[in-house]
């Protein structure tokens, strides 16, 4: 299970986009805690906590307990909406949970073992199909992270969902197929030297039958 991170958070009374822009005014970011069959909760949060965390990876798929007039209301953020111009938060959305209630999220790839990796190792490049991968679970049984071992990985080889090992509970929303996470493709140096020893045996192999050609022809003129 992931870490379950504090905010604290300061109740706004009102709601709509005055109260809203009013919070921005007063350098805060506004937001709403929802779900579990309760009235929804507006606040405001101070921007230098929440965007240490939204920088994170896995934001989406991190527990809160935010303090709100201390009280703690266990979260998880759905939604945060950004300002076109300065790509600065401007309203978070956070539903509230239990530990039984079921959530879907996005959980990071960490990939371990790249020293380890035949193809990385021969100059290869890891190419990352999927850097998070959707899940289903509890919201107490959310992974931190998911990791991949590259350890056995060559040039030209991929890795699939199935080489990552999940807990009890947890389950991706995609099962009608063992899906590509990463790929080890070949540098352009090994491209390229793969490239012209075929054009080069492609170019001996021309050589030999126009060779052959001719001294059919020599043949058949000695012949006469």
């Amino acid at each position: 299970m992931s870490d379950v991170l504090n905010l604290v958070a300061e109740r706004r009374e009102r709601a709509g986009k005055g109260a809203a822009r009013a919070a921005r005014r007063a350098g805060r970011i506004p937001g709403v805690i929802y779900g579990a069959k309760k009235d929804p909760v507006m606040i405001n949060l101070d921007p230098k906590a929440l965007n240490k965390e939204l920088n994170k990876a896995g934001f989406f798929a991190t527990l809160f307990d935010v303090e709100i007039d201390g009280k703690k209301e266990r979260a998880l953020p759905r939604d945060v909406q950004f300002d076109p111009v300065t790509d600065r938060a401007i309203h978070i959305d956070l539903l509230r949970v239990s530990a039984a209630t079921a959530v879907t999220v996005n959980v990071p790839v960490n990939f371990i073992n790249e020293d380890q990796s035949p193809g990385l190792t021969k100059g290869g490049v890891l190419n990352v199909v999927r850097y998070e991968i959707e899940l289903n679970c509890r919201a107490d049984a959310i992974p931190q992270e998911l990791e991949l071992d590259l350890s056995s990985l060559d040039l030209g080889d991929s890795a699939h969902f199935s080489m990552i090992s999940l807990p009890d509970g947890v389950e991706p929303t995609i099962t009608d197929r063992d899906f590509t996470v990463a790929t080890i493709a070949a540098p352009s140096a090994v491209k390229s030297e793969a490239a012209e020893a075929a054009e080069a045996a492609e170019a001996e192999a021309e050589g030999e039958g126009e060779g052959g050609e001719a001294a059919s022809g020599d043949e058949g003129a000695s012949e006469d």
